[in-house]
């Protein structure tokens, strides 16, 4: 990644699913969906966007991607005031897999290497968690496979964990948002000493068992009391997934990061997938709520950088499409 002298780089970075159940705000899993952010130096800073799903956000330098920049740059005692971006995105917003992370991520690892990758990844994931507030989606994106982190307030620990080869996800996306505000905003401000220790022994048991490969521990060990009986009634049909998935082939479900998205785990061997996604669509459609299904692999690499590779054909390509 190091290039001092980069015209232009570009970035792919993850999606990701936070908590995984009982893992709130310390557990997250970067998935097959893929933000890509462009970025090099200009005489005035323009954001241009390829295909949908961006409406609203701005074009200018109240751009996250733009000020991410600027905080690495900051960082680096280094001045880059104009930039021109470019961005595509395969990421739903607010749906929670991770969409503002991955921005925060692609345009801090852009920006870094840009300059010539002077701050470390251990740095970059302090400054994006001391955005975000929580360490789970951005350590996910930035580092790829399963994250388990604790945050202070200043600087996040974390171990990667390589997720279990037979591991995949059911990813059923409703068509509505749910901000994470929103979903917050239900949760209780005091939690009984039984529920706490409910949630520490099966995020434990969770993080132990994905890191051995112990497929079999998985729907008990994703079972949750802190955030998703509180969050049920703002997805419809989420108890009913979250308790009866395991009956149509999961190996534990959960509400994906602060939702509506929710996600099942499942072993790839497993004959049951397409009876499994039935299951979730049809409880959807009793809801009288339309949703989509993605079958999604853990992403294993987190940030990808190309420094200096066909240069200009990402943002040429864009800015092509806007004026045709």
């Amino acid at each position: 990644m190091k290039n001092e002298n980069a015209g232009s780089v570009r970035v792919r970075v993850p999606a990701s699913t936070a908590n995984l159940g009982p893992g709130f705000d310390t557990l997250g899993m970067s998935l097959s969906l893929y933000i890509w952010v462009e970025m090099r130096r200009s005489e005035r800073t323009l954001v241009h966007f390829s295909g949908g799903g961006f409406e609203g956000i701005p074009a200018d330098k109240d751009n996250l991607i733009y000020k991410v920049a600027q905080l690495v740059f900051k960082e680096a005692g280094v001045e880059i005031p104009e930039l021109e971006i470019g961005m595509r995105s395969d990421i739903p917003l607010t749906r929670g897999l991770g969409s503002s992370a991955s921005a925060i991520i692609a345009g801090m690892a852009a920006a870094n290497a840009l300059i010539g990758s002077p701050v470390s990844k251990d740095r970059l994931f302090d400054l994006a968690t001391g955005l975000e507030r929580h360490p789970d989606n951005v350590g996910a994106s930035l580092f790829g496979g399963i994250i388990a982190a604790a945050w202070d307030g200043e600087h996040a620990d974390y171990v990667r964990v390589e997720p279990p080869q037979n591991l995949k996800v059911l990813a059923l996306i409703p068509e509505f948002e749910l901000a994470t505000s929103a979903a917050r905003a239900v949760l209780p401000e005091q939690l009984s000493i039984q529920d706490a220790v409910y949630n520490i022994s099966r995020s434990s048991l969770l993080t132990a068992a994905l890191a051995s490969g112990r497929l079999d521990l998985l729907a008990s060990a994703m079972k949750d009391r802190l955030h998703q009986p509180y969050r049920a009634a703002l997805v419809p049909g989420m108890e009913k997934i979250l308790e009866q998935a395991t009956r149509y082939g999961a190996l534990g479900a959960a509400l994906s990061g602060a939702g509506p998205t929710l996600l099942a785990l499942v072993d790839r061997t497993s004959s049951e997938c397409d009876r499994l996604e039935a299951f979730m669509q049809s409880v959807m459609s009793e809801n009288g709520i339309q949703a989509r299904t993605l079958w999604l692999e853990p992403d294993l690499e987190g940030a990808v950088c190309e420094s200096g590779i066909h240069p200009d054909l990402f943002l040429e390509t864009i800015k092509g499409e806007i004026s045709s």
